[in-house]
């Protein structure tokens, strides 16, 4: 029988980093206190070292407000998930007013970077580029305009060309921003369709459990039905016959037993394989066999030259002709049917008729048999015709492909 391995078919690539994301976005009560932490450190430390090189160069000082603000623009970032929006804008104006008060440039720009990364990625496009072009409408104001009226003394405006500088960070960061986004969709996407792939292998599966069921317990319980009629009505005056019927009884029941256990063995172990194989068409004597203990006769007729099926086909042909045989004993009046098994080149033709007339009896069963049969040869990519024949009775046509479609 076919198994079912319920793990996904793909994985995105798992990286520690990438886990932290994820773990941080699906826990909104989860504040990114370690990253933010060291961020904190970096730009305080970072901005220390360049303050070297730029003090003696008309930069203000560090200053306990310089810090202020540096530590401002690193907390925001403890949102970042949160309120994706407010730190995108804040981070960018707690930068604009330290640039603004002359401080030394550094790592104050990544506060900013990390803000509208994180606006991108949730989605928020529009803060991101409206922060960044607050940013950098505000640093073009300064440094060529206001610069005269702000901190330090003296200062002069700043060439051109430092504003390319500031262009390549600003595409640098949205690229890199709209390429994480991407990604995201594209993993969030890959997980939807791992879950609905999952979810129909599992109906699948469901449906496969619920046919092989029902075609085991049909026909055998309709054939111990019969016979425990047929007992019953002769115990007292035919008592061996009765036996016979008993004998059938028995025989039948455990024959059911034994293929419901090989079924539900799949649903415990599903690591490992059947105990037992998976019935045939070289099993056909033994349906010939029980239908005759239900008192119908059975005619089977090969033709062609016989070839090997894939596993899936040959139940499935094993399966019509036991469903077919069952209703013949449930619905038909007649106590004979023909079984002919025509193998041809790309597979095999199967016909199963009976004379009729149909019976007004309640038979028991679902009714789910012929549906249960065209959904078999469906999942192989053959057809089923079933119908009441021109000249009486009912007939089912089943065409099987030699090997299964395969499956998208």
């Amino acid at each position: 029988m076919a198994r079912w391995r319920g793990g996904p078919p793909c994985r995105r690539p798992d990286t520690p980093g990438l886990r932290r994301w994820e773990e941080v976005r699906s826990d909104p009560g989860r504040l990114p206190w370690r990253t933010t932490a060291l961020l904190a450190v970096f730009v305080q430390v970072g901005t220390s070292f360049a303050a070297h090189d730029q003090t003696g160069g008309g930069r203000v000082d560090l200053d306990l407000w310089a810090r202020a603000l540096l530590l401002i623009g690193s907390a925001l970032l403890l949102f970042r998930h949160r309120m994706p929006v407010v730190v995108a804008y804040g981070t960018a104006a707690s930068a604009l007013v330290y640039l603004a008060a002359g401080y030394p440039y550094g790592p104050v720009f990544l506060t900013v970077a990390l803000g509208c990364f994180a606006a991108i990625v949730a989605g928020r496009r529009r803060a991101a580029w409206g922060a960044i072009g607050l940013l950098w409408a505000g640093h073009l104001l300064v440094s060529h305009w206001l610069y005269r009226w702000l901190p330090p003394d003296g200062d002069g405006p700043y060439g051109w060309g430092q504003e390319l500088g500031v262009v390549i960070w600003v595409v640098a960061i949205i690229a890199v921003s709209e390429l994480a986004h991407s990604r995201r969709e594209q993993w969030a996407k890959e997980r939807i369709e791992r879950e609905r792939a999952a979810a129909r292998r599992a109906d699948e599966e469901r449906l496969r459990i619920a046919r092989e069921l029902h075609d085991v317990l049909a026909h055998s319980i309709s054939v111990i039905n019969v016979q425990a009629g047929v007992g019953l009505a002769l115990l007292d005056s035919d008592p061996e016959q009765a036996r016979a019927a008993l004998t059938t009884i028995k025989s039948a029941s455990k024959e059911a037993l034994g293929e419901v256990r090989q079924v539900l063995d799949t649903l415990r172990t599903p690591g490992d394989a059947p105990r037992a194989p998976a019935p045939g068409l070289d099993r056909l004597p033994e349906l010939v066999e029980q239908a005759a203990g239900a008192g119908l006769t059975v005619e089977v007729t090969t033709e062609g030259e016989r070839i090997a099926l894939a596993p899936g086909a040959d139940l499935a042909a094993f399966r019509i002709v036991q469903e077919a045989l069952t209703n013949v004993v449930r619905h038909s009046g007649s106590r004979r049917a023909r079984v002919r098994v025509h193998y041809a080149g790309g597979g095999l033709d199967l016909q199963i008729d009976d004379d009729g007339p149909a019976t007004r009896a309640d038979a028991g069963g679902s009714g789910n048999g012929l549906a249960g049969m065209r959904e078999r040869a469906a999942a192989l990519g053959g057809t089923i015709e079933a119908g009441p024949r021109p000249e009486g009775g009912f007939r089912v046509r089943a065409a099987l492909p030699k090997t299964p479609k395969a499956t998208p």
